[in-house]
């Protein structure tokens, strides 16, 4: 049992007092990490105070700086969703910088309207004929009718018998005509009821147990969470092939954006492992998060392309082109800046967002190499400016690497991987940031958030098959309700043939 003298109470009790102090005062945007360094400064040079003292002081100035860490993220200086950031305010143009413009609001002259066109061949015509009896005394001739029709829907259950002819010769003997592929039972669902199914229970992602109230209550079909497992079990078995394809076209294409984001399956941690372009996305769910679930994906291992990601270094294990997303980038800067108070994290942050200005407007969606140079030049310029900002932790004799600030990480990053970074400048096919990717994941997230977690890994691969076709076929201009349509018809998109 440890005994501390009155002095060295009174010292650790002073210390609890400044530190918390200080955590508050920083709500208020006041500095902390100069308090911080003073107080560590004093332990160094008061000899008297013991090792055990200092142990627990340096524990509390430890958690008070995590947690005055997490509580000033937000989405935009790490990867929090906006969601996510206490009392969010919407922006206005003011917020902005910018300036309200002259036109008014709605489309414009000349903006071609949304208006319903009339059909020539309406499904039911109604004729309203004038009382006579309203009118003047005279004489009058009918010349025609003013036209107005009205779109609406009618949402009910069609009912189609099919009767296969039988027939029976001299000797008993019964033939029966050929029914139609796949209607095998006396009474069965349709194709387009399989396919409303399979896109509200995992497009939309409504839950199971809502779709069947949809099927009972506007349609009058009763039908059970069982049916509905059984429809998206049949489409994943049909969608064999297209993932075979677009593993094909994935690992040829020339540019792909990865990404995974954590799912719960059943209360446990699994993972969803995302690739994607324009055209194509695929997803697959892994116990795993690493090089292991990739190499299970199938196309990573041999993929020769250009990929795009946020800097995890499992990624670095494959043998292609690395570009960085920097979006997280410009997160971490701004934390460095607000947080660390590191100058040459703003200037970086501007320079990286000058650049990609500059891109943009170019034709080829590169920089000339003159302008490449230049800005090169600039950028390790700031990183050398930083490294004296943010120097070296010295090492402290203990066993094994020593920890970093998170500011000198992001530095050292920036100054190791300069080519992965500034790669958009440099090559059309690559983009800025990896939105594409998190974007085409984001959906993924509102599942969780609407039903909590899927309740078998089979489920999860399910959703992962399915949603890679509709997808799919949404970045090529079908839509969902036509690619399952044709799906359940036997058929796929003609992109994919």
């Amino acid at each position: 049992m440890l005994i501390l003298n009155p002095d060295a109470f009174f010292l650790l009790f002073k210390a609890h007092v400044i530190i918390f102090m200080r955590s508050i005062m920083k709500v208020e945007n006041i500095d902390v990490t100069s308090s911080i360094n003073n107080i560590r400064n004093l332990l160094k040079k008061d000899k008297t105070v013991s090792p055990a003292i200092v142990a627990s002081i340096e524990l509390l100035i430890t958690v008070v700086t995590i947690l005055l860490n997490q509580k000033n993220l937000n989405s935009r200086n790490s990867s929090k969703p906006p969601s996510q950031d206490p009392n969010r305010l919407r922006k206005t143009r003011k917020d902005k910088g910018q300036k309200r413009g002259k036109k008014k609001p709605g489309g414009q002259k000349g903006h071609p309207g949304a208006n319903l066109k009339p059909v020539e061949i309406p499904d039911e015509i109604e004729e309203i004929l004038i009382d006579r009896r309203t009118l003047p005394s005279g004489e009058y001739t009918q010349i025609g009718f003013e036209k107005r029709q009205v779109f609406d829907i009618k949402v009910s259950m069609k009912v189609t018998e099919h009767q296969g002819e039988l027939l029976e010769d001299q000797n008993g003997n019964q033939w029966i005509a050929n029914f139609p592929e796949g209607i095998n039972n006396p009474t069965q669902y349709g194709n387009e009821v399989k396919s409303q199914s399979v896109y509200m229970s995992q497009f939309q992602l409504v839950p199971q147990l809502r779709v069947t109230d949809y099927f009972n209550d506007q349609l009058g079909l009763p039908i059970s969470k069982a049916s509905i497992q059984n429809f998206n079990q049949e489409a994943y078995k049909r969608l064999e092939d297209f993932e075979a394809w677009a593993k094909r076209m994935l690992l040829n294409s020339p540019l792909n954006n990865a990404d995974e984001t954590g799912v719960n399956v059943n209360g446990n941690r699994f993972w969803f492992h995302l690739l994607s372009n324009t055209q194509i996305a695929l997803y697959q769910v892994d116990e795993k998060r690493g090089a292991e679930a990739m190499d299970r994906m199938g196309i990573l291992p041999r993929y020769k392309g250009i990929l795009c990601h946020d800097h995890w270094k499992p990624y670095y294990r494959y043998n292609c082109i690395h570009c960085l997303c920097n979006a997280h980038h410009l997160r971490e800067l701004e934390r460095a800046w607000e947080q660390d108070g590191q100058k040459w994290a703003k200037k970086m942050k501007a320079l990286l967002e000058e650049i990609n200005e500059k891109v943009k407007k170019t034709k080829t969606g590169k920089l000339s190499k003159k302008k490449i140079r230049y800005y090169q030049k600039r950028y390790r310029m700031i990183l050398s400016k930083g490294e004296k900002e943010c120097p070296l932790v010295t090492p402290n004799g203990k066993r094994g690497r020593t920890k970093q600030s998170k500011s000198r990480n992001l530095l050292d990053r920036l100054k190791d991987f300069e080519d992965d970074t500034l790669r958009f400048m440099k090559e059309t096919l690559v983009p800025f940031t990896n939105n594409r990717a998190e974007n085409d994941l984001r959906m993924t997230k509102v599942q969780q958030k609407i039903s909590g977690c899927f309740r078998s890994l089979g489920g999860a691969k399910v959703f992962c098959r399915i949603r890679s076709y509709l997808v799919t076929c949404r970045k090529n201009g079908v839509s969902p309700t036509d690619a399952l349509r044709l799906l359940f018809e036997g058929k796929l998109p003609n992109f994919v043939t």
